[in-house]
């Protein structure tokens, strides 16, 4: 039975890093104290080396206050010798109501605003969300946002503007780009199971209790606080958790959807667009990084970040 428990908080944490994280559409770790409230990215031409893009923002007493996802600036020049900016904006799928309306503000600043949703051309998406349908995946979604007592993206984002453009795989593309690449939902679980067994048995030679056995604890507590922290310090790890959807050639939820993203990123970007906005999941962000500096020949900006999480509640 105890097996069993942890066996299916490991396929639980799975999914939720596939809804949450991994912009699946139908970091490390931070100690500033700085504020949330700026949107306003100051481009500099000096950055530090950004090798994060979700951190946990803690107090003077180390204690977690906030999870933050990132808004991270690009710069180079078009054919005309125009500046062009590109921004990095990584989001949680459930988060707080605050955190979707800064992004909502933030979005009226860009040219163009490429966004993710695995959904057929021209699809729609009508303020509100409209109804949303039932998968293993919305599913841990809403099941999410009762327990974590936060919002759903689609229920808050305004994807009617006139500056966004879908910039994401059809259904159609998704399902043949996975069979190609021998990809499924259940050989991921089968390795987050793996790296979860590995994690426990590290945390026991440790002495330290395992993310499976707190979550575990603060679910049957139903203490929403804890199972936020829980949930946060789990999401940092971006490079273990890009393991989990690889294929035989990448991944189709991270490395085939970026690349379908930028070929329309390239075109926005050839028609004349200087200030784009692309608008992924976070889990999308290291790969998008490597692509903008190495493909695109861009050099980093600034780097501002949004709280996405209050953990400070208790």
């Amino acid at each position: 039975m105890r097996l069993l428990s942890y066996d299916c908080i490991r396929l639980m944490l799975t999914l939720i890093f596939l809804s949450l994280f991994a912009g699946f559409g139908y970091a490390q770790e931070d100690t500033k104290t700085g504020s949330k409230e700026s949107k306003q990215i100051d481009v500099k031409d000096d950055q530090p080396e950004i090798n994060r893009f979700m951190r946990i923002r803690r107090n003077a007493k180390k204690e977690p206050i906030g999870m933050e996802t990132s808004v991270t600036r690009y710069v180079t020049k078009n054919a005309d010798g125009k500046k062009v900016t590109v921004d990095l904006i990584g989001v949680v799928h459930i988060g707080e109501e605050k955190y979707y309306e800064d992004l909502n503000e933030l979005f009226t600043q860009y040219d163009a605003l490429l966004y993710e949703l695995v959904a057929p051309e021209g699809t729609v998406v009508p303020k509100g969300g409209g109804e949303r349908g039932f998968n293993a995946i919305s599913g841990i979604q809403q099941g999410m946002q009762s327990v974590l007592g936060l919002e759903f993206q689609l229920e808050h984002i305004d994807y009617t503007a006139p500056n966004f453009v879908h910039a994401d795989m059809t259904p159609e593309e998704f399902s043949a780009s996975m069979e190609e690449n021998e990809e499924s939902i259940f050989k991921m679980a089968l390795k987050a199971m793996g790296q979860g067994m590995a994690r426990q048995s590290k945390a026991q030679a440790s002495g330290t209790p395992s993310a499976e056995t707190g979550l575990l604890l603060a679910m049957f507590e139903n203490d929403k606080g804890k199972i936020r922290e829980v949930m946060a310090e789990q999401m940092l790890d971006l490079e273990s958790g890009m393991i989990i959807f690889q294929g035989k050639d990448g991944s189709t939820i991270i490395d085939h959807r970026n690349t379908k993203a930028f070929d329309i990123l390239r075109e926005q970007i050839e028609s004349g667009k200087t200030r784009i906005g692309v608008f992924y999941g976070a889990g999308h962000l290291p790969d998008m990084d490597e692509r903008l500096l190495k493909g695109f020949g861009m050099k980093r900006g600034g780097q501002v970040w949004l709280e996405a999480w209050d953990l400070n509640e208790k």
